[in-house]
């Protein structure tokens, strides 16, 4: 049967484009205008509105992240070039405004095009064609917004709110792939074609402006679009691809039957995260004619009046570094707090409007307290602010890490992380955050393992030794602890298991990564998992499965030893079966790509 050849419809919508270079341009004339107005005729002080007003931007970026859900598994998509203008009105504290995006996202074949074979020509297909459209996406959208001003009127963070609605054109792909004179589908999306999507945008930027005029800015928004249905082809469905199953030598067949064709439009949502940069401008106010007020007798001030201020920065007194997040406390003769607060990000806490006194001035960072430092009355300074130093002097490390999912940088809450020290296997325990972080205080000189339990999670296992750091330049040491879902049937390489050559005795190099195992099974006792060997395509078929089986088996044994009940553990030798990538039997491979496929890997067994 001959499949027929699918070609995807492209959709151009030169409306959209020009209204944007039309806003864009009208944005740059205003923009010019503006800037002679500021030249000619300066804008005094009195006239100053910093958080009152119209402010404009023109921006330029990048769609970082797109992520697009569809019928196609083969198919993912890449970032592009955006552009915009936003308009709002500002208060104090709150705003409205309108913004117009325009983005751009190309559509990215990922089907496999090496050893696609057809079994119903008995040919390799060789002969492939790929045609793709860009995507189009014109977001225009109205809400409100929070922000704030410094009393400069100089630099401004706010955070947006839009919703609105938004047209998405194009993104249609087709791979085919010829055997003979037969063109066969491979991979097929028909697109979008849509107008009057319910999109939602959030958006945080930070300005700063040079004058009262011109300015600058940067930021970063989330888009997400709501039930957008991909379109329908000529063909009559939205998408297509041919499913295959790659035999032992990783070449993947089909037959006609394996063609997926998909009628039903997916109604899913299309979300992209991007940055951008440019040009901000406001519009100063007029200056007002005002009534001349009636002359006052000048009213005497008060020159006797003053106001004190007390300054805290906590420090290490090792290392000299500065100490956020330090609790500080001060307190009266008669040990009462009078005062409290958290150290900024340079170290420094502010106590405004204190009355001069004699007062203790006690921090804690991490439950360890910090040398007290002492204030007298005498020292206070008039309209002034008096400096003092809080300083940390335990001897100890800080150890600060993070938990995340292995190759992602996705954090994980609630995993209980375990120290335990290498000599005495004395252990300490702790949970994770909500953002994954966690802590330790690590003495000089000891020597720990680190590792995190969480069920369905394979940790890595980190070790440390504090003799590798002076604490004379280091206070805190950073660890990122990664561990990998360990779902049934999914298998994880161990990594650093190696043998000699010809040889399947377990080394002492290996047993590091076998003893992370250990500690899996004994954090999961429920758990059966299979420990397979994988060799390269070198040496006969029957010699790699021996020695596979070999080293798999000692690899059991190594974990029985370690307590392990065996009826856990299945050792399976696969010699040169599931070969990782193309050095099959007579295929010239470099050394780098015949290791790639010497491997020992686990995977947990799937209940019955």
């Amino acid at each position: 049967m001959q499949t027929k050849i699918l070609t995807p419809v492209c959709w151009h919508r030169p409306l959209a484009s020009q209204s944007i270079l039309y806003l864009v341009f009208a944005v740059s004339l205003l923009l010019i205008s503006l800037v002679n107005v500021a030249q000619t005729h300066p804008v005094q002080q009195e006239d100053r509105l910093p958080s009152k007003g119209f402010r404009f931007g023109l921006n330029g970026g990048y769609d970082l992240f797109p992520d697009y859900k569809n019928n196609t598994p083969y198919i993912r998509y890449k970032g592009g070039l955006s552009a915009g203008v936003t308009a709002g009105y500002y208060w104090k504290w709150l705003s409205v405004g309108a913004d117009v995006d325009y983005i751009k996202n190309s559509p990215q074949n990922k089907y496999p095009t090496d050893s696609v074979f057809d079994p119903v020509n008995n040919v390799l297909i060789t002969d492939f064609a790929l045609t793709k459209q860009d995507i189009t996406r014109v977001f225009y959208g109205v809400g409100p917004g929070v922000h704030y001003t410094d009393r400069q009127g100089r630099f401004a963070v706010e955070l947006n709110g839009r919703a609105g609605v938004a047209s998405i054109k194009g993104g249609g792909l087709a791979l085919t792939g010829k055997s003979g004179s037969i063109a066969q589908v491979l991979n097929y999306h028909g697109g979008y074609n849509l107008n009057n999507v319910f999109s939602v945008k959030g958006a945080l930027t930070a300005r700063y402006f040079f004058n009262d005029v011109i300015g600058m800015h940067i930021g970063a928004y989330y888009l997400r679009h709501f039930k957008t249905r991909d379109a329908v082809g000529p063909a009559g469905y939205s998408a297509a691809y041919r499913a295959f199953e790659p035999d032992e030598k990783g070449v993947r067949s089909f037959t006609e039957k394996d063609l997926r064709r998909i009628d039903q439009s997916c109604n899913c949502d299309i979300a992209s995260i991007g940055a951008y940069a440019g040009i901000s401008l406001r519009l100063p106010s007029r200056k007002k004619t005002k009534t001349p007020a009636p002359v006052v007798p000048p009213v005497a001030t008060c020159n006797s009046c003053q106001v004190y201020a007390l300054a805290v920065t906590a420090r290490d007194q090792y290392t000299k570094e500065i100490l956020p997040h330090t609790d500080v406390a001060v307190k009266d003769a008669g040990g009462n707090v009078i005062r409290s607060g958290i150290t900024n990000a340079f170290g420094v806490v502010v106590f405004q409007n204190m009355t001069p006194g004699a007062y203790t001035i006690n921090g804690k960072l991490y439950a360890v307290d910090l040398t007290p430092a002492k204030a007298n009355e005498t020292e206070f300074i008039p309209n002034g602010t008096l400096q003092k130093e809080l300083l940390y002097t335990d001897e100890n490390f800080i150890l600060q890490g993070n938990a995340v999912v292995c190759n992602t940088a996705t954090a994980l809450p609630g995993v209980t992380v375990v120290l335990r020290d290498r000599n005495s296997s004395v252990e300490k325990n702790t949970q994770t955050d909500n953002s994954g972080a966690f802590l330790f205080h690590l003495k000089q000189k000891s020597e720990i393992i680190v590792f995190g339990r969480k069920e369905k999670y394979f940790s890595q296992m980190v070790n440390i030794a504090a003799s590798d750091y002076n604490r004379n330049t280091t206070l805190f040491v950073k660890l990122e602890m990664c561990m990998e879902v360990a779902d049934c049937d999914k298998a994880i390489r161990l990594e650093n298991i190696h043998y000699d050559l010809d040889k399947y005795f377990i080394r002492e190099d290996a047993k590091p990564e076998l003893n992370r195992l250990v500690q899996f099974m004994n954090d999961n006792p429920g758990v059966r998992v299979e420990l397979s060997s994988h060799t390269d395509s070198r040496a006969s078929h029957a010699y790699n499965q021996t020695l596979s089986q070999n080293r798999a088996d000692a690899a059991k044994a190594y974990l029985i030893s370690k307590g392990i009940a065996g009826d856990r553990i299945v050792a399976k030798g696969y010699g040169e079966t599931r070969l990782l990538n193309r050095c099959a039997d007579g295929v010239n491979c470099s050394e780098a790509e015949h290791q790639f496929n010497r491997r020992t890997e686990m995977k947990v067994i799937c209940p019955r």
